[in-house]
């Protein structure tokens, strides 16, 4: 792909910003993205991401699951142990090939796999409604799954007066 503006080099830059609602995005060479002011700040700042998850995936994991190491992602091809060496996934398709593995590690990293959001420590009388009007919602999805609609009844009853309250 050739830069939006000299035409003349490889694109090497591709910028994507939205303004006012529009997708506007820019192809642009290195001198091209530098005369418009685009730098990436961690230029020349080493970033070893490939290590630090390499070290994070053990041997004795890659041992234990040998035929998992092994599996590759159906969409790309991008082995487990290529993803250990590389600390990058290949596409969006890796994230569900490599579940397992993931989980393992982003319970190490993060301490669990499920994002909790950022919330205050302090469980605040603010948030105690939203919280509440989440795990209804969920029992509602149960209640309609399970075709107790009765349930299901008293369960939208009940949000619709957690959010009056709001």
């Amino acid at each position: 792909m050739q830069c939006q503006d000299c035409g003349k080099k490889e694109a090497t830059h591709h910028i994507t910003q939205v303004i006012n609602d529009q997708k506007v995005v820019l192809n642009l060479c290195g001198d091209c993205a530098d005369k418009r002011g685009f730098r990436n700040p961690l230029e020349g700042v080493p970033f070893p991401l490939a290590e630090f998850l390499a070290s994070m995936l053990s041997q004795a994991q890659m041992k234990k699951q040998p035929e998992e190491a092994d599996v590759a992602c159906s969409a790309c091809g991008l082995s487990f142990s290529d993803f250990a060496k590389a600390g990058r996934l290949g596409c969006g398709s890796c994230y569900v090939t490599f579940k397992d593995q993931l989980d393992d590690l982003l319970r190490k990293v993060h301490g669990s796999t499920q994002h909790r959001g950022k919330f205050p420590h302090t469980k605040s009388d603010v948030m105690k409604p939203l919280w509440e009007e989440n795990k209804l919602q969920e029992e509602l999805k149960k209640a309609i799954e399970q075709e107790d609609f009765e349930r299901a009844a008293q369960i939208r009853d009940q949000i619709k007066a957690l959010s009056v309250k709001k």
